[in-house]
């Protein structure tokens, strides 16, 4: 693979720690069976081949309750690492599972006497999910399908009770390599215990409307307005990069957004699902720059917006929501709205590396 530019993030990385937002709760989903068709398109369709691992510095990064794992340098070490530690209790909500390390991990645990759950869904990914599910109930692991009506998109790990991974990535080593994704470590004792009481009733296939913690975003109950907020308030720039550009609410914010002066950058792998959206965008004066859709370029698989990185007001949304009506309106998601100084600078720093090698 191209070895990617990478900018000098030291002096960002040692910025104050920022204060948390609070995500004001929205309605409750809607029932399964009001969804509409096009809530069940395939998401995360698009994978690439496993390729070197680009150059660069590590975006391990944060204080106080949060830190940021940049894929693909920084690995899954730290991961692993929360899994083979635990003491109690490891809880997994996963679209896609296919890392054997995780899987013997989660099954060593389970040897040893941590209760350990994992939840895959079987909606869209049933049949790639069938050899990880298999593979951990056979070895003493408590594992179950999520509920067949909807997507199960979110990608989370807790640990213990005390410590919760909200990704972007799915865990499938064969992408690992080759695509650009964030997972962001929270230690917030509000946010673990949301994450613990929405996964103890979609495990339990019970109906709840997620908690917000301190600063979580969930579909289908507030990632829009969320996404929205973070993008309706930027003063100075934005920072964009998402695997999918389908929701004409989020297009129509970053237009209005450009049109009011705000600098917005949009990075993302080229694909013709998009180009009118794209079209759209850069008539309203949004810089959109496209990767490759090949193996020469990183895959651009993060859900990311990076408001006024650096300046009063800042703050950044990571998590596992796609821009399309399906992630945002129908689907199980997690993602995280905050103004940590230092999970805003090296994101921001990694979606400016990619868009100047786009």
């Amino acid at each position: 693979m191209r070895r990617l530019p990478w900018l000098a993030v030291a002096a960002l990385l040692a910025a104050l720690t920022g204060c948390k937002l609070t995500v004001s709760q929205q309605a409750a989903p809607p029932p399964a069976s009001a969804h509409p068709a096009h809530a069940t398109a395939p998401a995360d369709a698009k994978k690439k081949p496993a390729a070197k691992k680009p150059a660069g510095r590590s975006g391990a990064s944060g204080s106080g309750s949060l830190r940021v794992l940049v894929e693909p340098h920084d690995g899954l070490g730290a991961i692993y690492g929360l899994i083979t530690g635990a003491r109690s209790s490891v809880e997994l909500t996963m679209y896609e599972l296919n890392d054997k390390t995780a899987e013997d991990d989660l099954a060593a645990d389970a040897a040893r006497g941590v209760d350990v759950r994992v939840l895959l869904d079987q909606h869209l990914e049933k049949s790639r999910n069938q050899a990880a599910y298999s593979f951990l109930a056979a070895h003493r692991v408590h594992v179950a399908w999520a509920d067949a009506g909807t997507t199960y998109h979110q990608k989370t790990l807790t640990v213990d009770g005390k410590t919760s991974v909200i990704m972007t990535l799915n865990m499938v080593t064969g992408d690992y390599a080759s695509t650009r994704d964030f997972a962001v470590i929270d230690t917030g004792h509000a946010d673990v215990a949301a994450i613990v009481a929405t996964f103890d009733a979609d495990f339990a296939h019970k109906a709840i409307t997620p908690p917000d913690g301190s600063d979580l975003v969930w579909s289908p109950t507030n990632s829009q307005s969320s996404i929205l907020a973070v993008i309706d308030g930027a003063r100075r720039t934005l920072a964009v990069e998402n695997e999918e550009m389908d929701d004409s609410t989020v297009t129509a914010a970053l237009e209005r957004a450009a049109r009011r002066g705000v600098d917005v950058t949009v990075v993302m792998t080229a694909n013709s699902e998009w180009d009118t959206a794209f079209a759209g965008l850069k008539r309203a004066g949004v810089h959109v720059r496209l990767l490759p859709d090949s193996s020469s370029a990183l895959y651009i698989h993060a859900k990311a917006v990076v408001a006024d990185a650096g300046h009063s007001g800042q703050q950044v949304f990571a998590g596992s929501e796609n821009f399309s009506a399906a992630s945002l309106d129908y689907n199980r998601e997690l993602g995280i709205r905050t103004t940590n100084s230092a999970v805003i600078a090296a994101i921001s720093a990694t979606i400016a590396a990619d868009y100047a090698s786009a």
